[in-house]
C-alpha cells in the first residue's frame, strides 16, 4: 500500500510541466452512487486486464470528514520546517493554506480549523473553500499583494508553489511562513499531518486524525485485497498519462513520482517502473508500446483537453498498439483529487480501486467533452 515517492505534483510545480491554469471546483462536481458500498458487492469485471471502455474515480463526498478530537491550540508554538527554518506562531485564526495539490488545505480543515482559514490555492475546491479567495496566479505562483491583503497570522505552504522570494516578502512582512514537507505519498501522509497539527498547536488532534487516516486506508487495502488478483500475470498492468491536449503536453509518471504509489495500492503492476521510467519525462510511442498498458490512468481535464478517448486515441496513435487503447480502457479522475494524498488518501484509493474492478458503477460521460482549455499552473 505504501511507497516513499514525492508527489508527483510537487515536480510538476518545479517547472517541469507548462500550461495555464489548474482545475476548479465544479470539475469534481460528479454523482458517485456506489462509492459507499463494499468492492466485493459491486459488478466486478471477471477479467480486469481484458475489461472495456472509459470509468470516472469519483468520492461519495466533495467535504472532508472532520476529525472528532476538538482539543484547544496550545500557543506559542515554534518549529523547525522542512528547509531548516525556525518558525515561531502565535496566532493561528487566520490562516492560509496553500500548495499545489489542495493537500495542505484539506488536512486543515479535517483538524477542525476550517473557518479559520482565509484563502487558498487554485487547486483547493472541496466544499467549504468555494467562496475563499485564490491567492496563486497561473495555478502555482504566489501573489504577494493577495496574500499580504488577507493579514494572514500563519502560512502553511510547501516547495510546489513558487518563487521562494515570495515567502522571504511574506517573512519580512512579519507573517510566520511555514514549510511543509513536499512529499505527498500514503508513506508520507501521517508525516504530512503531524507537521501541519504541530505547526498549528494542535497536535492532539493531529494524532486523533493519523489514527483515523491509518484505519480508513488500512480498511480501503482490505477491500482492495478482496478483488485484486492475487496471481502477479492477472493483475492490471496500469500506466498513468499525463495529457495537456491544448499545450500539446503529453507526459508518463513512472517510479518515483507519486502515481506508482496510487497504482500499487490498488492492485495494479506501474508498468512505467517496470520499463525502467523514472519520475515524470515527455512521453515517447516507443515507451508506450513497450509498457503494454491494460489500462491508461488519467486526470479528468486531461482527457478532456484532448476531446476524450476518442481524441486521445487520435493525438496518440501508439496507444492502439497497447490493450489500454484496443480496449478504450481509460480511468480518469479529477485533478484536484487523483494525487492529493491527506486525509482523503483512502477515499481516493477506493475511488481507483472502484473504476478498476467495477467499472459499470462507476459514472461515465454521456457524450465525448469538447477539449478542455486547463492546463498544469506555470510558475
Amino acid at each position: 500500500m505504501r511507497a516513499s515517492a514525492a508527489l508527483a505534483l510537487a515536480a510538476v510545480s518545479l517547472g517541469v510541466l507548462t500550461g495555464c491554469t489548474i482545475a476548479s471546483a465544479s470539475e469534481v462536481d460528479v454523482t458517485c452512487p456506489y462509492a459507499a458500498q463494499p468492492l466485493d458487492t459491486l459488478d466486478l469485471v471477471p477479467d480486469v486486464r481484458t475489461a472495456t471502455g472509459q470509468s470516472t474515480a469519483c468520492l461519495a463526498s466533495n467535504g472532508i470528514t472532520v476529525t472528532a478530537d476538538s482539543t484547544a491550540a496550545e500557543l506559542p508554538v515554534t518549529v523547525t520546517d522542512s528547509e531548516g527554518t525556525e518558525v515561531e506562531i502565535t496566532d493561528i485564526s487566520r490562516i492560509l493554506p496553500i500548495d499545489i495539490s489542495g493537500t495542505i488545505a484539506a488536512t486543515v480543515f479535517a483538524l477542525g480549523l476550517g473557518d479559520n482559514v482565509v484563502g487558498r490555492d487554485a487547486s483547493t475546491g472541496f466544499e467549504g473553500t468555494e467562496d475563499l479567495p485564490v491567492v496563486t496566479n497561473a495555478g502555482h505562483t504566489l501573489n504577494a499583494e493577495a496574500i499580504l491583503e488577507l493579514a494572514p497570522t500563519v502560512v502553511l505552504t510547501d516547495t510546489t508553489l513558487g518563487p521562494k522570494e515570495v515567502r522571504q516578502q511574506l517573512r519580512d512582512a512579519g507573517i510566520p511562513v511555514v514549510v511543509i514537507s513536499s512529499e505527498h505519498t500514503l508513506d508520507t501522509t501521517d508525516d504530512l499531518i503531524a507537521e501541519i497539527a504541530q505547526a498549528l498547536g494542535v497536535d492532539s488532534r493531529g494524532e486523533a486524525l493519523i489514527t483515523q487516516v491509518d484505519a480508513d486506508i488500512a480498511a480501503a487495502a482490505e477491500q482492495i485485497a478482496r478483488v485484486a488478483p492475487a496471481a502477479t500475470e492477472d493483475k492490471a498492468r496500469m500506466l498513468f498519462l499525463y495529457v495537456r491536449g491544448n499545450a500539446n503536453i503529453y507526459y508518463i509518471f513512472g517510479s518515483d513520482s507519486g502515481a506508482d504509489s496510487l497504482i500499487d495500492a490498488v492492485g495494479g503492476i506501474d508498468v512505467a517502473g517496470e520499463i525502467g521510467w523514472e519520475g515524470m519525462k515527455p512521453m515517447t510511442a516507443e515507451a508506450l508500446v513497450a509498457a503494454q498498458p491494460d489500462v491508461i490512468v488519467m486526470m479528468t481535464l486531461g482527457l478532456e483537453s484532448v476531446g476524450g478517448v476518442t481524441g486521445l486515441l487520435e493525438r496518440i496513435p501508439a496507444l492502439l498498439q497497447t490493450p489500454a487503447g484496443q480496449n478504450e480502457r481509460i480511468i480518469d479522475m479529477a485533478d484536484t483529487q487523483i494525487l492529493s494524498f491527506g486525509p482523503r488518501s483512502a477515499e481516493i484509493i477506493l475511488a481507483i480501486a472502484r473504476a478498476l474492478y467495477a467499472p459499470a458503477d462507476s459514472p461515465v460521460p454521456t457524450e465525448a467533452p469538447a477539449p478542455a482549455t486547463s492546463s498544469v499552473p506555470t510558475s
